[in-house]
């Protein structure tokens, strides 16, 4: 078996990849999906030895993600996303089945459970975060947001008059609605003032365009410099768009707020693998410890399966499982420890 290290790139055929990029764009995949998707289709035509998909099938394919669960070691969400990427080749770009995959070593998918974090803890980072650090922060633990939900919030999704906010193209492509924090409507109203202030910014610059979403801004010219539509966390450069290559204002990139999450979570002396989509899993707990039901929960989230959301039930004040250890029945009648 060859081996999994990419080869050269002059031999690569782009007219394929951008026939990916216009097929994903048509069918309004994510910008990140598109990223992906081409990567993984160019690794696998890269492995094969730069053969064009067509002179290849079905044994290919196999033989592709087999060493992507034996050789790179690969994770089961790794492999499955490689899959769709080469299946959505086949599928939607050539139009050619190839039908299903029998033989291939499947990656093992971990079950594990969600890190959670108390009250305490949450309270302990959030003061020990700044900026719009914390009203990302105190956002994504108020209202089950994950990263680039939050990212991605336009000014003209929150609605302070029926105190919600509006998750577009959530993933699974919904839209949904959770709560407005009434204690953040005073950050984020400073934060909109701090956004419209880089818009107005660079429309002095001559500029002024931000990112929409799929073919908006062919419909609505002046969409994209319209208030509304501007991001809520905008990034600090403007960048060149990927699919218009005109310059314009993105959102935020998420690194930041990983890397401060992190250092905040260091400094108040947490122990716990937390991230700060751990905050998501710590909303879901907290609102089913204060006696909310599932489906509201489930609903808040976005989950698409009541299955998905029953992981959280595993950490309520019950305990593991709703067991009552039996080590604490002896308390009083065990002796004390030896010093």
């Amino acid at each position: 078996m060859s081996g999994l290290s990419p080869s050269p790139s002059q031999n690569q055929p782009p007219r394929l990849l951008q026939q990916v990029r216009d097929c994903l764009r048509t069918l309004h995949y994510s910008y990140r999906t598109e990223q992906a998707y081409v990567y993984w289709i160019r690794y696998f035509i890269r492995y094969s030895g730069t053969r064009h998909p067509r002179e290849m099938g079905k044994i290919e394919v196999e033989r592709f993600l087999t060493a992507l669960a034996v050789e790179r070691r690969v994770s089961a969400s790794t492999q499955n996303q490689a899959l769709s990427a080469v299946l959505f080749l086949y599928q939607k770009v050539l139009g050619i089945d190839i039908g299903w995959l029998d033989d291939v070593v499947r990656a093992k998918r971990p079950a594990r459970a969600p890190v959670v974090l108390t009250r305490a803890e949450v309270a302990a980072i959030l003061a020990r975060l700044r900026g719009q650090y914390w009203l990302m922060a105190s956002l994504m633990y108020g209202t089950g947001l994950r990263v680039m939900e939050c990212m991605r919030l336009r000014i003209q999704d929150i609605d302070f008059g029926y105190r919600q906010i509006l998750v577009r193209n959530g993933k699974g492509g919904k839209d949904r609605f959770v709560p407005l924090p009434e204690s953040l409507k005073g950050a984020i109203q400073e934060q909109i003032g701090e956004a419209q202030r880089v818009r107005d910014a660079d429309l002095a610059d001559g500029f002024g365009e931000v990112s929409l979403p799929t073919a908006l801004d062919r419909k609505y010219p002046n969409a994209p410099f319209d208030v509304g539509w501007w991001y809520l966390f905008p990034s600090v450069n403007r960048s060149e768009d990927p699919v218009s290559g005109r310059e314009k204002r993105h959102h935020m990139d998420p690194s930041p707020i990983q890397k401060a999450f992190k250092e905040a979570v260091r400094a108040a002396g947490i122990h716990k693998h937390a991230t700060p989509h751990t905050l998501r899993h710590s909303f879901a707990t907290h609102l089913l410890e204060a006696g909310y039901d599932i489906r509201t929960v489930q609903e808040l989230l976005g989950h698409r399966d009541v299955k998905t959301t029953q992981i959280y039930t595993h950490v309520l004040q019950r305990g593991g499982l709703a067991v009552r250890s039996p080590v604490d029945a002896l308390v009083g009648e065990r002796p004390a420890p030896a010093p």
